[in-house]
């Protein structure tokens, strides 16, 4: 054998030692436990769903996956821990449409990332209405009556959300806008925060997750006025929807709830998490816990939740535009 062939196949044997490596790389996703960041806090609507999904997410990917908590500034503060971490598949997100298309919509500026271009959509996971609902002693019976006692003392009543500039602040400015009514928002940090004042008679009104709603709505403990979807939802049946209501008939919104990654994860990264997602929303326990907790099954191909989330960022945008809705 000549130097040089000998240098040939010495050329080769590197080149196939580094392509094998590579394949095996590339076969070795995930390689250790998966953060899954939840910029909400624990017990709130975004954390249940993570819950209930994330588990058997972690048997199907046969990887320990750890989620955090990150709460703060409607969402944003966890998401740019997200937007920041490596693009290797080992961070992740699990969000909603409030740190995602509404916060970089009305906080330009203190947001600091586009979430549309500097995170890769993987899949959503479900979808739920919010629900308006009333405090105790609010003289209303039905959304109807509500309408009319707003328009009867303008800027008067008051409602609760998780924060300005959130999904459920736009949902309900929303209502203010197809009503024509004027009600005064009063930003919390949590949910749960606003669903214990409501129940206790210190503010009138709120809009919240089904999830987080429904126990309080069924004890009795508050009045529930509509859920925000063009029809009633499932765990809740004897609620009526808002677009029942002849000042609220074009009223449909509905709250996804999804995973997404740092934008430059490798798409075959993407497409196995995608897969591994529909199927533990195929599995029957999935599904009833889902439903359990006021929440509907949505599965999605990374592809189709990108244009999905670019339709609802334009949709926001109008509403965010006419309500004059900014943080800064």
């Amino acid at each position: 054998m000549t130097i040089s062939a000998s240098i040939r196949n010495l050329v080769a044997g590197v080149a196939a030692l580094a392509a094998c490596a590579g394949a095996a790389a590339q076969g070795a996703y995930p390689a250790g436990p998966v953060t899954v960041i939840v910029p909400f806090a624990a017990g709130g609507s975004v954390d249940v769903a993570a819950r209930i999904v994330l588990p058997r997410l972690a048997e199907r990917l046969k990887a320990a996956v750890v989620i955090e908590n990150a709460p703060g500034a409607a969402g944003t503060i966890g998401t740019q821990r997200a937007v920041r971490a490596r693009p290797d598949g080992q961070t992740l997100l699990f969000a909603v449409a409030s740190p995602i298309t509404v916060a970089p919509q009305v906080s330009p500026t203190t947001v600091k990332y586009d979430a549309l271009k500097e995170l890769a959509p993987i899949a959503p996971v479900g979808v739920a209405p919010f629900v308006l609902i009333g405090k105790p002693g609010l003289a209303a019976a039905n959304t109807s009556d509500l309408v009319r006692l707003a328009k009867s003392q303008p800027g008067k009543l008051n409602y609760g959300t998780d924060g300005v500039g959130t999904s459920m602040h736009v949902s309900m400015e929303l209502v203010k806008q197809n009503a024509r009514i004027d009600v005064v928002h009063v930003p919390y940090k949590s949910g749960p925060q606003v669903l214990t004042e409501l129940a206790g008679n210190q503010i009138d009104l709120a809009v919240l997750p089904v999830s987080l709603a429904q126990a309080f709505i069924r004890d009795g403990k508050v009045k529930a006025f509509g859920v925000t979807s063009k029809t009633r939802w499932a765990s809740l049946p004897g609620v009526p929807s808002l677009a029942e209501a002849a000042e609220l008939r074009d009223m449909d919104v509905e709250s996804w709830y999804g995973l997404l990654a740092p934008a430059q994860v490798d798409a075959a990264i993407r497409e196995r998490l995608a897969r591994e997602i529909a199927a533990v929303l195929g599995e029957p326990d999935t599904v009833r816990r889902m439903e359990d907790a006021g929440l509907k099954p949505l599965s999605m191909t990374p592809a189709q939740f990108g244009a999905y989330l670019q339709r609802e960022k334009q949709m926001l945008g109008a509403v965010i535009s006419a309500a004059g809705i900014k943080t800064e």
